[in-house]
């Protein structure tokens, strides 16, 4: 099979083609192809991936090809995964930057930094969409680009069910509860429902047995990890559930704009800095055999030691647990999804999808992340509990927001993407948006027809 990676010179890119290593299955993927526009990224990714193969020992290990030619890397892919970043870390940066000197979140996919993101990254996810519909109609789309359920949604008109977007935070959400309850994560059934980055474990049953009530009664247990010291076990029980870790933003709204302003520099700025020291490094001359993998090791060691460090410090958490700093898993979920669908396995995956029927409070077309079902057809959403009225409201708050992004997005329309930044739960001003818009389309070109 051949995988071809859009957004082929990513950070997180190593992370799959381990994974990829480690598949020694019938049917595995033999081929990846990295897509790119920055030639020195996709040549610095390469040494790391020919380093990993040389590590891991592997006599046929996939092969890999890099190019900067959209059609030769789309034609011929059985999948095509797509995790690209428009604007780079450098858009990321200026996205956090303008909503902080506003007094709002600028969170890459929360608040006002996740509708600046998403109006510069749809108007480029759909004509991905368009050129992966005409080269490669058949192939199946895997999207990492964030904001991942909006992304997805937008890719979805042109794709429908061919595109599933993920994600690696109800992953590593799940694992953990399911661990500290005594129990193996891959015999767990996680009752989680939401949008991406806005939703929640509501149960974790084994054998038929709901494990999280126990849990939730255990203060000790619940302030031993991640989540449960972000929110704090006296919230958790209010709400009955373990939230995703980015309601944090919700949650704690006011503590947390507080810290992002408060450091020398938002994490968007932190990781331009830091990913221009790597791919310096492992691109430069001369380098020798395992440098360039040694160099992306140490980067993602510190990238993931320093994650959500704001909101930590907001809620006196304290620094990271080495429990805490596994990756969430999203090159597993991807090569689980993988598996499924091109060898017809059946597995269960919290992903985002096409709702369907399984929301009442949404439409058909949008796309909510959830317990799916996956099989050579595709993934198929499980029918779930209604959602609590204060869960409700924050899901359709969001929704409409998106919708307005895909509608500012396709039209041009300013008044959509002053709507969009208006009606988000985080911003709470009509005239807070429109300078946000302001400062945005100043900053991106891309954006400056919106004025």
């Amino acid at each position: 099979m051949r995988l071809t990676i859009l957004g082929g010179g990513g950070f997180r890119v190593p992370l799959v083609y381990g994974a990829l290593l480690g598949d020694r299955a019938e049917g595995r993927v033999t081929e990846v192809t990295l897509y790119d526009e920055d030639p020195a990224r996709l040549a610095a990714m390469a040494r790391v991936l020919a380093d990993q193969a040389a590590a891991a020992g592997v006599p046929d290990a996939p092969a890999v090809t890099a190019t900067r030619d959209l059609d030769e890397a789309l034609r011929g892919a059985d999948f095509v995964f797509s995790a690209i970043r428009v604007g780079g870390l450098e858009g990321r940066a200026a996205d956090e930057r303008i909503a902080l000197a506003e007094g709002v979140l600028g969170q890459e996919t929360v608040g006002a930094g996740g509708i600046a993101y998403g109006l510069r990254t749809v108007p480029v996810a759909r004509e991905l969409a368009r050129r992966i519909a005409r080269t490669a109609p058949d192939a199946w789309v895997i999207n990492f680009t964030n904001p991942a359920g909006l992304v997805t949604e937008a890719m979805a008109e042109q794709l429908g069910a061919r595109v599933i977007g993920i994600c690696d935070s109800p992953v590593g959400l799940g694992r953990r509860i399911a661990r500290l309850l005594g129990a193996r994560p891959q015999e767990a059934w996680i009752d989680y429902v939401g949008l991406n980055h806005l939703g929640w474990v509501r149960g974790l049953h084994i054998g038929g047995r709901d494990l999280l009530p126990r849990l939730l009664a255990d203060t000790e247990a619940l302030e031993s990890f991640e989540e449960g010291r972000l929110f704090g076990a006296e919230w958790l029980r209010s709400l009955g559930a373990i939230p995703n870790e980015y309601l944090h933003y919700y949650y704690f709204n006011r503590d947390t704009v507080r810290a992002y302003q408060e450091v020398k520099r938002t994490r968007g700025a932190f990781l331009r800095d830091q990913q221009r020291g790597f791919y310096a490094e492992a691109g430069a001359a001369g380098l020798p055999p395992g440098a360039a993998l040694a160099a992306w090791d140490r980067t993602r060691a510190e990238r993931e030691a320093t994650y959500m460090a704001e909101n930590r410090e907001a809620a006196g958490a304290g620094e990271r647990d080495g429990s805490d700093l596994e990756s969430g898993g999203y090159e597993q979920v991807a090569l689980a999804l993988m598996r499924a669908i091109a060898r017809d396995e059946r597995a269960t995956l919290i992903l985002n999808v096409r709702n369907g029927s399984t929301l009442s409070v949404l439409d058909a077309e949008a796309v909510i992340e959830v317990p799916c079902l996956v099989d050579a057809n595709g993934a198929h959403p499980v029918g779930v509990a209604p959602l609590p009225l204060h869960a409700v409201a924050l899901v359709t708050a969001v929704k409409a927001v998106e919708r307005e992004v895909l509608a500012a997005a396709a039209s041009g329309s300013r008044a959509a993407a002053v709507k969009a930044f208006a009606l988000h739960p985080l911003v709470d001003s009509v005239g807070v948006a429109r300078r946000l818009l302001e400062g945005y389309a100043a900053a991106h070109p891309g954006l400056a027809h919106l004025r």
